[in-house]
């Protein structure tokens, strides 16, 4: 799979504590996508992943939309150039800076 790009994003509402972590592992990983996604002190998700520049505009679609028990108020988007650093997608620490 080839490695276009880079999407950095940070979604706001009702995103933590309703499974929006897992639900975008799984969004990543059935699109082949590598990064990582972690909780943000302010009750925010931030999400950083790399692919092709059509997976991740398929995730940034899912990012939107957020599990069933998600209310997604914004996602603030910002495309990077890939820096292929990542092997997989998973959880990182959370950041409660």
């Amino acid at each position: 799979m080839s490695c276009d790009r880079q999407l950095h994003a940070t979604i706001t509402g009702r995103v933590q504590g309703v499974g929006f972590r897992f639900f975008v592992i799984r969004r990543a990983t059935q699109r082949r996508l590598t990064g990582w996604v972690r909780n943000l002190a302010g009750g925010d998700v931030e999400i950083v992943a790399e692919g092709s520049a059509d997976a991740l505009s398929e995730l940034l679609a899912d990012l939107r939309e957020g599990p069933p028990a998600a209310w997604v108020r914004s996602v603030r988007v910002d495309w990077r150039l890939p820096t292929g650093q990542f092997s997989d997608f998973h959880v990182a620490p959370s950041s409660y800076r």
